[in-house]
């Protein structure tokens, strides 16, 4: 276990094999544990100091054409279903920018009726209103002409969390989408010149530690520039209601671990984990999580896009919850940051 650890904090490098052992045996080790999360905290204090960054979310469409088996957005849910439109996206990003907001985070399901030149017009009226302001996507698989257009059209960023590297697990969770399709996506846009996102989900139905191993592996090649990192979720009505939550801390561990192998990495400490722990943040930051995602989405929208039960998440145009964020914050030692928040390499 030493040695793993050893070698993981100078190289970098982190083998399949040794992933198993070591994320198993730390259970029994907690000497080691203690260890992994304080070098994860000086590697995350190296790169980006005691910044924790704010992201503006705005889930803007809760309708999705996928069925995947965990969630709570899944076609055939029976949910209230909802689309904000393009005046009211950029209203919000603009109320948000006039707040302070440097990033936007808009995020949706597998939502068609949001055409590329929507999506265009909708990512140059942020850009007008808000210049100095980060855009970044999340909405789901495309083509590459898509990606190509929404980068021209000045979106700076792209979240498509890989969720499984296991083909067998990932079809096992995804009946019907295309595992290559999925991961060729990330290549096409690292290759674009995206801050490119992957990121994966833990504890959930059928996932073993190779698995989880097999993720890490996947992000040590892919060299993406966020990893979205949080812990499966059951919601009611899809074909795992019933399958347990994931590990806080397993996923606690993972963050650490990803921090080690990609030292300059923006790391969102998920919505998934503060709901499954809601005191959950001051270590999430002692072990390397380095982003918040407030949500800022107009109306009952953040409410109305359940993609698990219990979510839990900050107003983000609050005045009181954000005061009580950034107390929060400075409570654990560090210092929120509302600026861009760029990838630092």
């Amino acid at each position: 276990m030493e040695q793993i650890l050893e070698t993981l904090v100078s190289t970098r490098i982190l083998s399949p094999e040794d992933a198993v052992l070591f994320l198993e045996g730390l259970d029994s080790r907690p000497d080691i544990e203690e260890s992994l999360y304080q070098a994860a905290h000086r590697t995350r204090l190296a790169t980006y100091g005691t910044d924790v960054y704010l992201r503006g979310l705005i889930e803007f469409s809760n309708y999705c054409t996928a069925n995947c088996n965990y969630c709570g957005l899944r076609a055939e849910q029976d949910i209230e279903r909802y689309r904000l439109t393009e005046e009211e996206i950029l209203a919000q990003a603009g109320a948000a920018y006039d707040y302070g907001y440097r990033t936007f985070v808009l995020q949706s399901g597998e939502d068609p009726w949001y055409t590329r030149e929507r999506v265009v017009s909708i990512v140059r009226g942020i850009k007008e209103r808000a210049p100095e302001a980060a855009v970044t996507l999340s909405i789901g698989e495309k083509s590459r002409e898509d990606f190509l257009a929404f980068r021209e059209a000045g979106a700076d960023r792209y979240l498509l969390r890989h969720e499984a590297y296991s083909k067998t697990l990932y079809d096992s969770l995804h009946p019907d989408m295309s595992y290559e399709h999925r991961i060729g996506n990330l290549r096409e846009l690292k290759g674009l010149g995206f801050q490119t996102g992957a990121g994966f989900m833990v504890g959930v139905k059928g996932q073993t530690t190779e698995d989880l191993a097999q993720d890490l592996a996947f992000l040590q090649d892919l060299q993406p520039d966020m990893v979205g990192i949080g812990p499966f979720l059951p919601a009611g009505g899809t074909p795992y209601a019933q399958e347990p939550a994931g590990s806080v801390k397993t996923t606690l561990r993972l963050l650490a671990v990803t921090r080690l192998l990609l030292p300059h990495v923006l790391l969102p400490l998920t919505t998934a984990l503060v709901s499954l722990d809601p005191e959950v943040r001051a270590t999430g930051f002692h072990v390397g999580a380095n982003v918040l995602m407030p949500n800022i989405t107009p109306g009952a929208g953040g409410l109305k896009y359940k993609l698990y039960e219990n979510k839990r998440f900050v107003e983000g145009l609050h005045p009181q919850r954000m005061a009580e964020l950034e107390a929060k914050i400075e409570a654990a030692g560090y210092t929120m940051s509302m600026e861009r928040g760029d990838v630092r390499r």
